[in-house]
């Protein structure tokens, strides 16, 4: 008996699109023997076929299992329509059906194919701009969906006959791959060198890597912006590059020519590889085992390294004698990040040897990610290339929200049906020209997207740029808790539902009290939280001063336990301070002149950097707690005593401390007590407060959980006690991941109104 033949409709959502999904459904039809079409609409890849009902299975199977690496199915869906005739199966122009969306394929690492190809393809030989339907540019270069070439920035391109003839050769890899381009009819590299301009691609890169190699300093155009780039092992070099880029001491980013070179400089395991060689190609934060030159890192034990990801990093490395260069945002520090070639010129150029362009424009600006592996699992510092704009399935309805993120390492969040878009890397809103890439960002979003926001939500805090600017949206506006919205996106990114004991510790954050929170210990869900302990609050000298003077968070809590005495102590510490200022800020505390409360973790961390004498003066975000973290000796088990009533309180600890520094203990060993101590509040409580709650489940949140120490520690020992415990993954930890908590918290809240 004959099998009943059906028209299916067939309907998939995920990141569908730019992956290379239709010829890969071509080829699935055909092997099958199936007749219909497939297209591209701009609310996922829309299928037809005609078959039996065990033929769909096959099907559908096929496309479940078998998908492109770059592509994430989030559903499959099928129905029986009314029956039509194909002849063959085919791919038919795309469709802008609605206003759903589909999700949009961040950018890919160049792939082993295209690699290959531009060693042996005769139109492609060492083409810097080489891409297929597995790789290249994509999030960077589009404007608008379908993702189609003329909705990019490669409209301008017409395709060479011989483009033109893979892009429409369903078994090419190319079929449909939208930067396709050649040597012939593709963007082309300038390399902007004194007063002369050169062009050809094997003149460029041997002069760039002579500038390199003699310890020259060049900007070059990357996929989602300018970087900077310098020998890494020339000292002179990084030193003059840190003097231009006027940034004195935070690490800078280091690509390796290929993971063998990586190996001679830091230990690997097999996780960090793994990220290190993903098409996503972000910075790996590694341990360091040989050291580069010296003002990379500036006393950093840990080196962040990245792979070659474009064409031209690959041949560039060819010509270059160093296995390793320096290659930091093109930027001047706390600037977003230069993208279009006359600011570069006329910007970069006054702080660089040379500046390398490209005739293609980048429309989504776009920073490199940075990752860590801790408890063997990738942990995102900063999420960009190569994650964004890639989105985050919850179990909620969030059409329609806008979340604005906070003030430091910004990121926004929009809703669309059950997916949560956090955007890039947006930065430090109190910079103005970060603030214009923010709004220019959001626009960018919300045309994409096909994104009409009808609730804005954002921080508490009355002074951030992101909380003013949903203020002049005009429509609904929720202000949610900044510690409460860090819980809330951890639960959000593990799909956690329930009454959670959550445990938020960071820098600074807006309190219900009008004070500084970060270092609470919750109770909460979505709509509600209720905050149990936290630490004692301390007065902060100076206000955001502190953040980059930690001695004077030091100085508040010896003046709050020992008043004007502690200046008798016979330590380091004091020795490098001006008493009159020490007095000066004493004078403040008393009369309550600009010392706002904190009971912030990060300001603890930077009291204890400072009194230890490691960081008493800071030149960028958290330097102090990173500075501690850095000379932890892993041996020490000891932890100093702490004090718990209705909060926790550090006059104990400070006392043990103290002694420690008078009796001459090293740092790394009162470092590493400092440490273990964290990891013993966080345990304590968390016991104190499951007892009287009954939770077993652990939310855990903020920048200190940065620290690959406390959190590698707290989440053994949480275990350990029986709990289960949720910590970021996907999104980041600090501020950059929080508008997703604001989104979910205000989708919740927004059901009661």
């Amino acid at each position: 008996m004959a099998k009943k033949i059906n028209t299916y409709i067939i309907r998939v959502k995920g990141l569908v699109q730019g992956v290379g999904f239709r010829p890969f459904v071509y080829r699935i039809a055909t092997f099958l023997k199936l007749e219909g079409s497939v297209e591209n609409r701009n609310d996922g890849v829309f299928i037809k076929i005609n078959s039996d009902e065990e033929q769909l299975s096959a099907f559908i199977k096929s496309l479940k299992e078998q998908a492109p690496p770059a592509s994430y199915i989030e559903s499959v869906k099928s129905e029986i329509t009314t029956l039509e005739s194909f002849s063959g199966f085919q791919i038919i122009k795309s469709k802008n059906m609605s206003d759903s969306i589909t999700d949009i394929s961040p950018d890919i690492a160049v792939c082993e194919d295209c690699l290959y190809d531009m060693k042996h393809q005769f139109n492609r030989i060492n083409y810097p701009f080489i891409n297929c339907t597995n790789c290249g540019p994509r999030f960077t270069i589009i404007k608008n969906l379908p993702y189609d070439r003329g909705q990019t920035t490669m409209q301008d391109f017409t395709m060479c006959p011989d483009c033109h003839q893979e892009y429409t050769n369903i078994h090419d890899r190319r079929f449909h791959a939208q930067p396709i381009a050649c040597n012939n009819c593709g963007p082309i590299y300038s390399l902007h060198h004194k007063k002369d301009t050169i062009t050809n691609i094997a003149k460029i890169t041997s002069v760039l890597a002579q500038l390199l190699d003699g310890g020259k300093i060049a900007a070059v155009k990357g996929m989602g912006g300018f970087f900077m780039a310098c020998d890494a092992l020339n000292e002179e070099a990084v030193k003059k590059l840190r003097y231009k880029k006027n940034r004195e001491s935070k690490p800078f980013a280091v690509m390796f020519k290929n993971l063998e070179s990586v190996k001679d400089y830091a230990y690997l395991n097999s996780q960090e590889i793994k990220s290190l060689t993903s098409f996503r190609r972000p910075i790996v934060l590694l341990e360091t085992r040989q050291s580069l030159a010296a003002s990379v890192a500036k006393g950093f034990n840990t080196l962040g390294v990245m792979l070659p990801y474009m064409p031209v990093h690959y041949l560039l490395f060819e010509k270059l004698q160093t296995p390793v260069i320096v290659l930091t945002s093109g930027n001047i520090t706390d600037e977003p990040i230069v993208t279009d070639n006359k600011t570069a010129i006329e910007k970069l150029g006054k702080i660089s040897d040379a500046v390398l362009t490209y005739n293609r424009d980048i429309y989504n600006r776009n920073d490199d990610s940075v990752v860590s592996i801790i408890n063997g699992k990738e942990r995102l510092f900063r999420r960009s290339r190569g994650y964004a704009p890639a989105p985050i399935i919850v179990d909620k309805n969030v059409e329609g929200i806008l979340a604005t993120g906070a003030e430091l390492t910004n990121s926004f969040a929009l809703g669309r049906e059950n997916k949560v878009l956090l955007s890039q890397h947006i930065g430090d809103l109190k910079n103005f020209g970060t603030y214009e890439f923010y709004t220019e960002t959001l626009r960018h979003y919300q045309h994409l997207f096909r994104f009409v926001p009808k609730i804005v939500a954002s921080d508490k805090h009355p002074n951030y740029f992101s909380t003013r600017y949903a203020e002049e949206t005009g429509i609904r506006h929720l202000k949610i808790q900044h510690h409460h919205a860090h819980i809330a996106s951890c639960m959000a990114e593990h799909q956690v539902n329930e009454k959670v004991i959550g445990i938020a510790l960071d820098g600074t954050g807006y309190g219900d009290d009008g004070h500084i929170w970060g270092s609470e210990f919750m109770i909460c869900d979505f709509l509600n939280y209720d905050r149990i302990t936290h630490f004692e609050y301390i007065p902060l000298p100076g206000g955001d001063k502190v953040t980059y003077e930690p001695w004077r968070t030091a100085i508040s809590y010896l003046y709050k336990y020992y008043g004007k005495d502690f200046q008798d102590f016979d330590m380091p510490f004091l020795k490098t301070l001006n008493s009159q200022e020490v007095n000066l800020l004493c004078h403040a505390i008393d009369k309550k002149i600009n010392t706002p409360l904190s009971c912030g973790a990060g300001r603890l961390f930077d009291a204890v950097s400072a009194l230890i004498n490691v960081c008493p003066v800071s030149k960028f975000h958290a330097e102090a707690p990173m500075r501690l973290e850095a000379i932890i000796d892993k041996s020490v088990k000891d932890s100093y005593p702490f004090g718990t009533s209705d909060l926790i309180n550090f006059k104990t600890l400070f006392d043990a401390i103290i002694q420690d520094i008078l009796s001459h203990v090293a740092q790394s060993t009162m470092a590493s007590k400092f440490h273990n101590t964290i990891v013993r509040i966080i345990i304590t409580q968390a016991k104190k407060i499951s007892k009287i709650s009954g939770i077993k489940k652990i939310v855990l949140s903020g920048g200190s959980f940065q620290n690959k120490y406390i959190l590698t520690e707290t989440e053994i020992g949480l275990r350990q006690e029986g709990f289960t415990v949720y910590s970021h993954e996907r999104i980041p930890t600090n501020d950059a991941g929080i508008a997703l908590g604001q989104l979910m918290i205000a989708a919740h809240k927004a059901d009661l109104m």
